[in-house]
């Protein structure tokens, strides 16, 4: 799947959702307008001095808990995430900054389509309940968590195709198929460590004050929902590949079952061959112009003799009786179906 970057546009907006707090929601594009912006924001907020000398630095994600004065809590960092919409759209990565504190929530390169959901009328009445910029946080990282779940019903989507080819024919390039699945299940778990990081770092900053924090609940509600999904579907992919890995056993085992079946039915054949094909003169039935069948008759009968000894002794098992046995079933299953119909 093809993953491609968002394309940003720089703008300045400051958005007020009561007197409490305010939301500042810039986005700087390229380097130069990244410094410009670094400096404006240094001028507005010279708390945010330390955060905003880490953005050059930080490519990856990023997330610390400060105290200023030593008291007042502040969460800075950096979110790398995936956006997608509809399962068939291609999702694209982008890097977005953050940082808050009681009054002020500032984000920095937040994409557009993230932009629009916060500006419905769901969210904005949201935002217009938030008390402090710590609840607007929750509730932008909520809306965040849409993509992932997006991603995951397409995930979910592949996966059943996948489950339903591996029941109907199990092809030998099924595996790499669940190898990818698993990459893919890969990618968005790593997205989503920080989100873990992120509750963990909220009990850290503001201890019992989010504990009936109902924006914060909801939050971690959704972040445990990813998780048991991420959880599910690691179980559901090893169960793949261990049924992959069963069903690759015991057609190895098939095969050589077959090879050694047919090799032990061939060894009269090949004793014949081997003591006729001798350079000796004096071989019994040699001059004789019916000696040739009457060793082609006792290669046959030795042969016939062999196979039914093998399958007295029942070592053949079940080899040359698994396509019956899957005919009939087949053909229970289409009679049933058809009396369903007629009733």
């Amino acid at each position: 799947m093809d993953v491609n970057k968002v394309k940003l546009e720089a703008r300045r907006d400051k958005v007020v959702y009561s007197e409490d707090w305010q939301w500042w929601d810039w986005v700087a594009p390229d380097q130069e307008s990244i410094t410009d912006a670094l400096k404006e924001l240094t001028g507005a907020f010279p708390d945010m001095q330390y955060w905003l000398n880490k953005i050059p630095e930080v490519e990856s994600n990023y997330l610390s808990v400060r105290f200023i004065n030593g008291t007042e809590p502040v969460i800075f960092g950096s979110l790398l995430y995936a956006i997608k919409n509809e399962k068939a759209d291609k999702r694209k990565d982008n890097q977005m900054f953050f940082y808050v504190d009681r009054h002020n929530l500032v984000t920095l390169n937040m994409d557009n389509n993230t932009r629009d959901i916060m500006n419905t009328d769901e969210r904005s009445q949201m935002l217009q309940k938030c008390s402090e910029a710590k609840d607007g946080m929750f509730v932008l990282f909520r809306a965040v968590l849409h993509y992932y779940h997006v991603g995951m019903d397409h995930f979910e989507m592949n996966l059943r195709d996948l489950e339903r080819k591996m029941e109907s024919r199990n092809a030998r390039t099924l595996m790499d198929q669940i190898l990818a699945a698993r990459f893919e299940l890969l990618y968005w778990s790593n997205l989503f460590i920080p989100y873990s990081e992120l509750m963990a770092a909220a009990h850290e900053a503001y201890l019992d004050e989010i504990k009936d924090n109902r924006f914060f609940q909801q939050l971690q509600h959704r972040v445990e929902r990813m998780e048991r999904l991420f959880s599910h579907y690691e179980k559901e992919i090893d169960t793949l590949i261990s049924i992959d890995n069963a069903i690759s056993g015991v057609r190895g085992n098939e095969i050589m079952k077959t090879l050694t079946i047919v090799t032990a039915v061939f060894i009269p054949a090949t004793a014949a061959g081997a003591i006729w094909g001798m350079n000796f003169e004096n071989l019994p039935f040699i001059d004789n112009p019916w000696g040739v069948v009457l060793v082609l008759v006792l290669i046959i009968i030795s042969m016939i003799s062999m196979y039914v000894w093998l399958m007295m002794k029942g070592w053949t098992g079940d080899l040359l009786k698994v396509k019956s046995s899957q005919s009939s079933v087949e053909g229970k299953q289409s009679s049933g179906a058809t009396e369903k119909r007629k009733t």
